[in-house]
């Protein structure tokens, strides 16, 4: 931590406290030149991660609202929750590791479509539905017939 009045990169903590509701840690330091002692704060960085629309607008990423989709595409299929849980978690990682901490509409939905379609058919196709925007039916049986196929 450079110091607030000399500009030395060395110091030591000399005390260390938890604010009272515990989303910062107070921290009192002494400049090992000066031997002045100054504050420093230590937060979590809540940039929140986004998803970009496909008309480019960006949207804060809200887990509870992609797990509810997830439940939609699932409804009366024998998918246990822990295991939509668990594709969300993947979505989450993957927008963690993105450096830019956002991720296009259709790159979700092609993490989504891919783990569904390995977890259920019935809901890989409800979800593939509303996520391609089927303008036909030619369009939704050309779906089934490709999944068809790859279970051969």
């Amino acid at each position: 931590m450079k110091c607030p009045y000399c500009g030395h990169l060395s110091d030591k903590v000399v005390d260390s406290r938890e604010s009272k509701e515990g989303e910062a840690i107070r921290r009192r330091r002494e400049c090992l030149e000066c031997g002045r002692r100054f504050t420093s704060y230590e937060r979590i960085d809540e940039i929140p991660y986004m998803v970009v629309k496909k008309d480019g607008r960006r949207e804060r990423f809200e887990r509870q609202k992609f797990v509810a989709g997830l439940l939609k595409a699932c409804e009366k299929r024998p998918v246990r929750v822990a295991a939509l849980e668990a594709i969300a978690d993947k979505v989450e990682t993957a927008l963690q590791e993105k450096p830019e901490r956002e991720m296009t509409t259709e790159d979700i939905g092609a993490h989504v479509m891919q783990e569904l379609k390995q977890l259920d058919k019935v809901a890989y196709v409800r979800f593939a539905s509303v996520y391609r925007n089927f303008r036909d039916i030619d369009e939704f049986k050309h779906e089934l017939n490709d999944l068809l196929k790859s279970r051969e």
